[in-house]
């Protein structure tokens, strides 16, 4: 019933499919907003973006919950885990990294499985 978009203005929008009438606007990001993905229950909303972080949100008020910093280039994409608790993010860093969704601490970094990691930088 919903949908969420990403913007070249640095902002996500959260949008009534049914009607195209704008619910939320999630500000936050310093630069372009590359990817963004909803929770599976819907009520949050997660945020990549060039100023090489991602972001979750509350969906519904737009909301900033948890601002997720480690990556040390772009960040091209966002997801969170089946069951919402974890967010996975994607970087040109040559990284992808394991998150909690809220407060945002970083579980994991994963670099590839041979020296030199992922040689191009990980894209969704």
């Amino acid at each position: 019933s919903r949908v969420v978009t990403a913007s070249l203005d640095q902002t996500a929008r959260v949008w009534d499919a049914a009607t195209g009438q704008e619910k939320a606007v999630l500000k936050g990001h310093t630069n372009v907003v590359t990817s963004v993905a909803f929770s599976p229950d819907g009520s949050r909303v997660v945020t990549a973006s060039q100023d090489q972080t991602a972001r979750v949100w509350d969906a519904a008020t737009g909301q900033e919950k948890a601002v997720l910093k480690g990556h040390t280039n772009v960040v091209t994409s966002a997801a969170f885990s089946p069951d919402g608790t974890r967010v996975v993010t994607a970087s040109l860093d040559q990284t992808a990294r394991v998150w909690d969704a809220e407060p945002g601490q970083e579980r994991a970094a994963l670099k590839g499985v041979h020296e030199r990691g992922h040689e191009r930088g990980v894209q969704p």
